[in-house]
């Protein structure tokens, strides 16, 4: 079985934003503000109510140049309803193989989340295009420095409890990328004004700033 690659959205801007709801009918808005910052890769969470829904609709809007994904992936049933919405990629919380492969075999990415470097290898061992190092903010980037050192190999994507100011600290630590979302959104998601949508863009293109991406996803801008 061969391993998918990372998508090419979030090798290139090394940021992927979280997109979480209690109702996912606002989240269409608040993906084109995200991308219009230029942060191109786009998780939406399966526990957003009607989040399928709204991935399919942000696919339709955005187009090509950005990559959606389905988050909190965790059953086979998910795993198929995501990939027939049109997810791009699929992040889980935990490592599931079955689901890994699942993935795997249909050409899709999935980032499992992993903590140990006995779950990171069995997530590795499994197909993982890379590994959600989740959550985060327990062991910060020392954990997941340390993390790289045995298993140089592996690429890992810093997600739970990263902030934008700490994620140029988890880039230097030895991640290939990084999660945000609440210090992202910042309620946009609950009232998708214009000056909140506005703010919204400007934080994506400081967290871009900020690992060393900006100028790359300008360019892809163009």
């Amino acid at each position: 079985m061969e391993r998918p690659p990372v998508t090419r959205q979030l090798a290139g801007t090394r940021v992927m934003a979280i997109l979480r709801s209690a109702d996912a009918s606002g989240l269409p808005a608040v993906a084109r503000a995200i991308a219009d910052g230029g942060v191109t890769c786009l998780e939406v969470t399966l526990t957003s109510f009607g989040a399928l829904d709204a991935l399919a609709h942000i696919r339709d809007d955005l187009g090509a140049a950005v990559a959606v994904g389905a988050g909190t992936v965790r059953t086979a049933g998910q795993t198929r309803d995501a990939l027939a919405a049109g997810a791009e990629f699929l992040v889980s919380p935990v490592v599931d193989a079955d689901l890994i492969r699942r993935a795997a075999t249909s050409g899709i990415p999935c980032y499992p989340g992993a903590w140990t470097p006995t779950e990171v290898a069995a997530a590795w061992q499994a197909g993982a295009a890379a590994v959600k190092l989740f959550p985060a903010c327990t062991g910060g980037p020392a954990h997941l420095r340390q993390l790289r050192a045995p298993l140089p190999e592996i690429p890992l994507v810093a997600v739970g409890g990263v902030d934008i100011a700490q994620a140029r600290d988890y880039i230097d630590a030895g991640a290939c990328a990084v999660g945000i979302g609440s210090p992202l959104l910042r309620g946009a998601e609950r009232d998708p004004s214009v000056t909140a949508l506005e703010a919204l863009t400007e934080r994506a293109r400081t967290v871009l700033e900020a690992v060393g991406t900006l100028a790359a996803a300008e360019e892809v801008g163009r």
